[in-house]
């Protein structure tokens, strides 16, 4: 027997207690009442608010609820808190605080912070379920009414990454194209920063994948195999959830290295375009050795994730091209304001 064989039986929730259930009807009206006296509050304070700024601020909203599904899962009669929840949820703080950084040294106002975070976790959350859904199991849940309705419990079934993926793509879209042009960045710029955070808030949720003991590879029998016993495996399995946390802790330490040192000299496209090569061709090549995740797959050469890591490859490809061929400084470049020209119409009248 492999004395470095891992065990593992960790107990993915962090704390459940059981509550009252007039309790919990209780606080859920009150959060409704929180939610609409925020709204009015919200009126109150800006009158001439546009379109745009009021879409983000019901985001804002949508999104404290979506975390308030995510982090604590709501049963009848119990409040469960787990390690992936946190987990998930602390990736988006490191990135706002990331972000900070970035917004500090390139002259980008703080006060966008909570937008583009508000906007972020609307893309996530929304994009990997659907991205689930639809990509792994859409017979599942378009196939009934229940189906459907799980759609919108995140803790049933999962989340996938390529989904959250392309969500994020168009919510930064809307983003650059809302904020862009007044504060000097555009679509590419936005990304570029974007893949930096996303490494490392990548990693906090392959953890949480480990802390849950999903999807985990197949049998293996190198020395740091897992035996999830809380699935009922009896066998090692190659963890292949701190396979892909590794890979994109170092991605995002090359990253912010190249950020903090060599920024100046990079162009714009370099950043997303190494993290779309490094992320996803790691992702290929570790799903090699990965277990499959719904019946479909068993008879596919790549199965689901491979192929759909294939187009992000290709596209980080282009940015490099992109990259190349532009030569955008990857550093926002504010113009500076231009001086109003002398006149000559306030001569002095005295001699």
């Amino acid at each position: 027997m492999n004395l470095l064989q891992i065990h593992w039986n960790f107990n993915p929730e962090l704390l459940s207690f059981s509550v009252n259930p007039i309790l919990m009807k209780v606080l859920a009206v009150c959060v409704v009442i929180g939610f609409l006296a925020a709204y009015v509050r919200m009126l109150v304070k800006e009158e001439n608010k546009s379109l745009s700024d009021a879409l983000v601020d019901w985001g804002s909203l949508i999104a404290y609820v979506f975390i308030g599904f995510i982090i604590i899962k709501l049963n009848v009669d119990e409040i469960v808190i787990r390690w992936y929840s946190l987990l998930f949820i602390s990736g988006f703080i490191l990135g706002w605080f990331i972000f900070r950084g970035f917004f500090r040294r390139e002259g980008v106002p703080e006060t966008l912070l909570d937008p583009l975070l508000y906007t972020l976790l609307i893309g996530t959350i929304v994009g990997a379920r659907l991205g689930h859904c639809l990509f792994y199991q859409p017979d599942y849940y378009l196939g009934s009414w229940q189906g459907f309705w799980e759609i919108f419990m995140p803790w049933k079934g999962g989340l996938a990454s390529h989904g959250g993926t392309i969500a994020l793509f168009i919510a930064m879209w809307w983003f650059a194209r809302h904020y862009g042009r007044k504060y000097d960045f555009d679509f590419v710029w936005i990304l570029d920063h974007l893949a930096i955070a996303v490494c490392f808030a990548a990693t906090f949720i392959r953890l949480g994948n480990l802390f849950n003991s999903e999807i985990y590879g197949d049998v293996t029998n190198l020395p740091w195999g897992f035996v999830f016993e809380l699935r009922g495996e009896t066998e090692p399995k190659h963890p292949t959830q701190l396979y892909e946390a590794l890979s994109y802790f170092l991605l995002g330490v090359f990253q912010i290295l190249m950020y903090k040192y060599r920024l100046p000299k990079l162009h714009r496209g370099f950043f997303i375009g190494t993290f779309f090569i490094g992320c996803f061709g790691s992702r290929f090549l570790i799903e090699f050795i990965k277990e499959v995740q719904v019946g479909f797959e068993n008879d596919m050469v790549l199965n689901m994730g491979q192929w759909l890591s294939i187009p992000f490859i290709l596209l980080g490809i282009g940015f490099l091209v992109y990259a190349r061929v532009k030569k955008v400084p990857a550093m926002i470049v504010h113009p500076e304001k231009k001086k109003a020209a002398p006149t000559n119409y306030a001569k002095s009248l005295s001699k």
